[in-house]
Protein backbone atom coordinates (compact mmCIF):
# COMPACT_ATOMS: atom_id res chain seq x y z
CA UNK A 1 0.00 0.00 0.00
CA UNK A 2 1.33 3.64 -1.10
CA UNK A 3 -0.11 7.20 -0.05
CA UNK A 4 -0.87 9.33 -2.68
CA UNK A 5 -1.54 13.11 -1.94
CA UNK A 6 -4.22 14.77 -4.09
CA UNK A 7 -5.54 17.93 -5.64
CA UNK A 8 -8.75 18.60 -6.95
CA UNK A 9 -10.17 21.54 -8.99
CA UNK A 10 -13.53 22.60 -10.35
CA UNK A 11 -14.72 26.04 -11.83
CA UNK A 12 -17.34 24.64 -14.27
CA UNK A 13 -21.04 24.06 -13.76
CA UNK A 14 -21.83 22.63 -9.62
CA UNK A 15 -18.48 22.46 -8.68
CA UNK A 16 -18.98 21.35 -4.85
CA UNK A 17 -20.95 18.53 -6.14
CA UNK A 18 -18.33 18.00 -9.05
CA UNK A 19 -15.69 17.33 -6.27
CA UNK A 20 -18.15 14.91 -4.53
CA UNK A 21 -18.49 13.03 -7.11
CA UNK A 22 -14.25 13.08 -7.67
CA UNK A 23 -14.19 12.13 -3.99
CA UNK A 24 -16.78 9.31 -4.67
CA UNK A 25 -14.83 7.85 -7.10
CA UNK A 26 -11.43 8.19 -5.42
CA UNK A 27 -12.60 6.16 -2.43
CA UNK A 28 -12.54 3.31 -4.88
CA UNK A 29 -9.16 3.75 -5.64
CA UNK A 30 -8.72 3.54 -1.71
CA UNK A 31 -7.99 0.45 0.66
CA UNK A 32 -8.85 2.68 3.63
CA UNK A 33 -11.46 6.18 4.18
CA UNK A 34 -9.86 9.04 1.98
CA UNK A 35 -8.21 12.00 4.21
CA UNK A 36 -9.66 15.51 2.79
CA UNK A 37 -9.33 19.02 3.47
CA UNK A 38 -12.15 21.73 4.17
CA UNK A 39 -12.88 23.24 0.12
CA UNK A 40 -11.20 26.26 -0.78
CA UNK A 41 -12.13 28.73 -3.08
CA UNK A 42 -9.38 30.32 -4.94
CA UNK A 43 -9.52 32.96 -8.17
CA UNK A 44 -7.67 31.26 -11.75
CA UNK A 45 -4.19 30.96 -11.68
CA UNK A 46 -2.44 31.96 -14.95
CA UNK A 47 -5.36 32.89 -17.04
CA UNK A 48 -8.62 35.20 -16.25
CA UNK A 49 -11.88 33.21 -15.29
CA UNK A 50 -15.35 34.98 -14.07
CA UNK A 51 -15.65 31.62 -11.57
CA UNK A 52 -13.01 30.91 -8.99
CA UNK A 53 -12.11 27.38 -8.21
CA UNK A 54 -13.30 24.91 -5.08
CA UNK A 55 -9.85 23.28 -4.30
CA UNK A 56 -9.33 20.39 -2.23
CA UNK A 57 -6.43 18.34 -0.85
CA UNK A 58 -7.01 14.20 -0.72
CA UNK A 59 -5.34 11.75 0.88
CA UNK A 60 -5.39 8.19 -0.46
CA UNK A 61 -4.11 4.92 0.37
CA UNK A 62 -3.60 2.69 -2.41
CA UNK A 63 -2.34 -0.09 -3.91
CA UNK A 64 -1.99 1.09 -7.29
CA UNK A 65 1.29 2.12 -9.30
CA UNK A 66 1.33 5.89 -9.41
CA UNK A 67 1.43 5.72 -13.29
CA UNK A 68 -2.00 3.35 -12.86
CA UNK A 69 -3.14 5.65 -10.33
CA UNK A 70 -2.75 8.41 -13.20
CA UNK A 71 -4.77 6.27 -15.52
CA UNK A 72 -7.81 5.98 -12.94
CA UNK A 73 -7.76 9.89 -12.47
CA UNK A 74 -7.68 10.57 -16.22
CA UNK A 75 -10.86 8.27 -16.25
CA UNK A 76 -12.39 9.97 -13.64
CA UNK A 77 -12.00 13.37 -14.84
CA UNK A 78 -13.32 12.28 -18.49
CA UNK A 79 -16.57 10.34 -16.54
CA UNK A 80 -16.91 13.85 -15.00
CA UNK A 81 -16.75 15.95 -17.87
CA UNK A 82 -13.10 17.08 -18.58
CA UNK A 83 -12.27 17.81 -21.85
CA UNK A 84 -8.63 17.51 -22.63
CA UNK A 85 -7.38 19.24 -25.79
CA UNK A 86 -5.06 17.65 -28.30
CA UNK A 87 -5.54 14.25 -27.44
CA UNK A 88 -4.61 14.26 -23.61
CA UNK A 89 -1.22 16.05 -24.63
CA UNK A 90 -0.36 18.63 -21.53
CA UNK A 91 -0.66 22.10 -23.46
CA UNK A 92 0.88 25.31 -21.92
CA UNK A 93 -2.35 27.34 -21.36
CA UNK A 94 -4.48 27.21 -18.13
CA UNK A 95 -8.62 26.97 -18.46
CA UNK A 96 -11.74 26.24 -17.00
CA UNK A 97 -12.43 23.04 -16.12
CA UNK A 98 -15.53 20.93 -14.83
CA UNK A 99 -12.46 18.54 -12.85
CA UNK A 100 -9.08 18.36 -12.65
CA UNK A 101 -7.11 15.85 -10.55
CA UNK A 102 -3.70 16.13 -9.90
CA UNK A 103 -1.21 13.70 -8.23
CA UNK A 104 1.16 16.20 -5.52
CA UNK A 105 2.71 13.42 -4.29
CA UNK A 106 3.06 9.36 -4.34
CA UNK A 107 4.92 8.05 -1.41
CA UNK A 108 8.31 10.06 -1.73
CA UNK A 109 8.92 9.04 -5.25
CA UNK A 110 10.68 11.15 -7.83
CA UNK A 111 9.23 11.21 -11.19
CA UNK A 112 10.15 12.83 -14.09
CA UNK A 113 8.65 11.62 -17.43
CA UNK A 114 6.51 13.50 -19.83
CA UNK A 115 3.24 11.93 -18.66
CA UNK A 116 3.49 11.92 -15.40
CA UNK A 117 6.17 14.50 -12.84
CA UNK A 118 6.26 13.55 -9.21
CA UNK A 119 6.01 15.18 -7.32
CA UNK A 120 4.19 17.88 -8.74
CA UNK A 121 6.27 20.41 -9.93
CA UNK A 122 4.66 23.92 -9.55
CA UNK A 123 3.05 22.66 -6.29
CA UNK A 124 5.47 24.57 -4.23
CA UNK A 125 4.63 28.10 -6.15
CA UNK A 126 0.58 28.01 -5.54
CA UNK A 127 -1.30 29.07 -2.46
CA UNK A 128 -4.41 26.94 -3.38
CA UNK A 129 -2.48 23.93 -3.47
CA UNK A 130 -0.67 24.60 -0.33
CA UNK A 131 -3.16 25.56 2.02
CA UNK A 132 -5.41 22.81 1.43
CA UNK A 133 -2.69 20.26 1.90
CA UNK A 134 -1.77 21.83 4.90
CA UNK A 135 -4.62 21.38 6.64
CA UNK A 136 -4.40 17.64 6.22
CA UNK A 137 -0.60 16.89 5.96
CA UNK A 138 1.17 19.68 7.40
CA UNK A 139 4.22 18.01 8.39
CA UNK A 140 4.98 16.37 5.11
CA UNK A 141 8.47 16.72 3.23
CA UNK A 142 8.75 17.58 -0.22
CA UNK A 143 11.18 15.00 -1.48
CA UNK A 144 13.14 17.27 -3.68
CA UNK A 145 13.19 20.47 -1.58
CA UNK A 146 13.52 18.84 1.79
CA UNK A 147 11.05 21.03 3.43
CA UNK A 148 7.41 20.84 5.29
CA UNK A 149 4.32 21.66 3.45
CA UNK A 150 3.47 23.97 6.34
CA UNK A 151 6.59 25.88 5.51
CA UNK A 152 6.22 25.77 1.61
CA UNK A 153 2.86 27.56 2.73
CA UNK A 154 4.72 29.90 5.03
CA UNK A 155 7.62 30.88 2.60
CA UNK A 156 5.12 30.87 -0.67
CA UNK A 157 5.32 33.93 -2.36
CA UNK A 158 2.11 33.51 -4.60
CA UNK A 159 -0.53 36.14 -3.13
CA UNK A 160 -3.34 35.25 -4.65
CA UNK A 161 -6.20 35.05 -2.68
CA UNK A 162 -8.13 32.23 -1.28
CA UNK A 163 -11.03 31.71 1.20
CA UNK A 164 -12.79 28.69 2.75
CA UNK A 165 -15.86 28.18 0.74
CA UNK A 166 -19.45 28.36 2.05
CA UNK A 167 -19.66 24.79 0.78
CA UNK A 168 -18.07 22.70 3.51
Amino acid sequence: MSVAYLLLGSNQGERAAILQKARERLQQLSVAPIGVSSLYESEPWGFEAETWFINQAVKIDTDLKPHDLLMKILEIEKSLGRVRENGGERIAGYSSRTIDIDILFYEDIVNDTVDLQLPHPRMHLRRFVLLPLSEIAPGLIHPVLNVSIKKLLEECKDKSKIKKSRNN
